[in-house]
């Protein structure tokens, strides 16, 4: 097991690391390839952006309609909703090194990771609102994403994305591509048995795939440590002979670091890596959580580590411009407005479309 940590110049173990990357970098849509370390910071900071204005407004409407009694069912957005506040650096750091044609899955809390591999921001939300625009025509939820333009999907299901990757990796092997998998799941995942089917056949095979664990400490309000007998699940990769990473306090480059040198490796034939990352769930499991299971000094705490307060802090201190950051900050929020208004003028699916895909 590794323990990353910062240490001398992180700019230049970075850099190592990049130099010893294979293929190109992502290419999203706002993102026409990134040359240079400092552009692919200032796309970290302004995706975690990008996710969090977008979560935000989806945090203020999903209670439209469900007051003064709640009710789940009622509103422009019925149905549960899982915000990723807190773990954004999980998704930048890592789908920062992956093209389109890599293949990414994602929980049930998946938005931060569908904005940072591509996915179009004005599809997700009108799929969020169940409308007709969406990625699967208001069929699926926020919960269900899926866009074959940049190879992304969720789930719902607890550990269900983990077998398709693996199986993705496999396929790119099989097809002679050097494209990677990357699965991204909760620390509760990992105590499912798809978890260790998956690590064995990937290790056995050395299909080029990315375990991601984000460990946010709580699955629902159970805490990790009344659920799993190991303190941290990267001990785990010992057992399937994989290389594993456990990146510490929720670090944006110390994520990138780790995700490039294990992107880099699956690439050119090294087989799979388990990277456990330490985040931070900045609020409930579903909107409306009281989270009276965390102790309060946790729930004060999370005020003052927000990663993109932190971020924005370490670039300022290291010389980045401040109006450079102002402006990604007042284009995120402009983006997501005009997101949300899309998605609420856009039409909801005709009825005859309940039947469409229903396979009996």
């Amino acid at each position: 097991m590794r323990r990353l940590a910062l240490t001398g110049s992180w700019p230049n173990m970075l850099s190592e690391i990049r130099n010893k990357r294979r293929g190109s970098v992502a290419t999203h849509g706002i993102r026409a390839g990134a040359k240079n370390l400092q552009t692919d910071r200032l796309w970290m900071f302004e995706t975690m952006l990008r996710s969090r204005e977008l979560e935000n407004r989806i945090k203020t409407i999903y209670f439209e309609g469900k007051t003064p009694v709640f009710n789940m069912a009622k509103g422009p957005i019925p149905g549960e909703m899982h915000l990723s506040g807190g773990q954004e650096p999980c998704a930048v750091g890592v789908c920062a090194h992956l093209r389109p044609s890599d293949f990414v899955t994602s929980t049930h809390r998946p938005h931060h990771v569908a904005l940072a591999k591509g996915v179009d921001m004005q599809a997700m939300t009108a799929e969020i609102f169940g409308k007709a625009t969406g990625l699967s025509n208001g069929l699926g939820g926020h919960m269900h994403l899926f866009d074959a333009a940049v190879n992304f999907s969720c789930s719902g299901i607890v550990g269900e994305g983990i077998a398709p990757a693996v199986g993705a990796a496999i396929a790119a092997q099989i097809q002679g591509r050097d494209d990677v998998a990357v699965t991204f799941m909760g620390e509760g995942a990992t105590n499912q048995g798809v978890f260790h089917e998956s690590l064995n056949l990937a290790a056995l095979w050395k299909a080029p795939v990315l375990f991601v664990i984000e460990d946010n400490a709580y699955g629902i309000s159970v805490a990790k440590a009344e659920s799993t007998a190991v303190a941290s699940n990267v001990v785990r990769a010992a057992a399937y002979a994989m290389p594993g990473v456990f990146v510490p306090d929720n670090d944006p480059d110390l994520i990138y670091a780790a995700a490039g040198e294990a992107v880099a490796r699956a690439r050119a034939g090294g087989g799979p890596t388990l990277i456990e990352i330490e985040t931070h769930r900045l609020e409930g499991h579903f909107v409306g959580d009281t989270v009276e299971y965390r102790p309060l000094v946790e729930r004060e705490r999370m005020k003052d580590i927000d990663p993109i307060m932190l971020f924005r802090e370490r670039l300022l201190k290291e010389g980045a411009d401040a109006a450079e950051l102002d402006r990604l900050a007042t284009a995120a929020a402009a983006e997501a407005d005009a997101a949300v208004a899309f998605a609420r003028e856009s039409k909801f699916p005709d009825l005859k479309e309940m039947y469409t895909h229903v396979f009996g």
